[in-house]
């Protein structure tokens, strides 16, 4: 049980690292929070500093729920604390409940008062590991969204609706087996909410016309 403790708690602080605060402050000496949409994600990094810290903002915080999955997990050792009634290993679970405790620091950071990022970013670095085929079908529902409308928030909250929902058609209109169908499904539906939860001031804005579209250009 200890063993388990330290790993969501080690998955909980490599998610709750600010990498938005950290990359803006580091770059334009900046609190990025008092610009823009005061958001600590990538969106809001790319509207302050330009692409190219935005999209290494979201990189990083995709890695960060990877390595939950990947590295972190791997301290896991001896028998599951509870009964396992999944069709996971033990191991794959474990790695499922790190990637999660990763997604909860990220939005929910401990070193910033706990008003961290909206998850996206770092919830596709965790499920990619496990779902893989289905988040990069996800991934490109983002990028057409995105591509046509110019709003990031739109194209995150069509990616975490489109994942639950090609899980459902791979699983059951083309056959596809896909392992742990069962318990993966709604644990997806549960994570993509939780996204969704998280970007419902975007939903506001996009509803009363006020979102802001992307930009290549950094502020001044």
């Amino acid at each position: 049980m200890l063993n388990l403790i330290v790993i969501v708690i080690l998955s909980y602080l490599v998610g709750s690292i600010p990498t938005g605060i950290l990359m803006a402050k580091k770059v334009k000496g900046i609190d990025i929070r008092k610009h823009g949409s005061g958001n600590v994600g990538g969106t809001n990094v790319m509207r302050a500093l330009g692409w190219k810290y935005g999209v290494l903002t979201i990189i990083i915080d995709a890695l960060k729920g990877a390595i939950a999955v990947v590295l972190i997990s791997r301290l896991y050792l001896g028998a599951f604390p509870f009964p396992n009634a999944t069709p996971f290993d033990d191991f794959t679970l474990v790695q499922i409940i790190a990637g999660l405790a990763a997604v909860i620091g990220h939005i929910w950071t401990i070193f910033a008062q706990f008003k961290g990022g909206k998850g996206i970013a770092t919830a596709l670095g965790f499920l990619i590991t496990i779902i893989t085929v289905d988040m990069l079908l996800a991934l490109g529902v983002f990028i057409l969204v995105v591509s046509f409308s110019k709003y990031i928030s739109l194209g995150s909250i069509s990616a975490a609706i489109a994942v639950p929902l090609i899980l459902i058609i791979r699983e059951n209109i083309f056959h596809v087996d896909i392992q742990g169908y069962h318990i993966i499904l709604p644990f997806v539906i549960a994570v993509s909410l939780l996204v969704i939860y998280t970007h419902r001031s975007n939903v506001g804005r996009l509803l009363q016309g006020k979102e802001n579209r992307i930009s290549l250009k950094k502020s001044r």
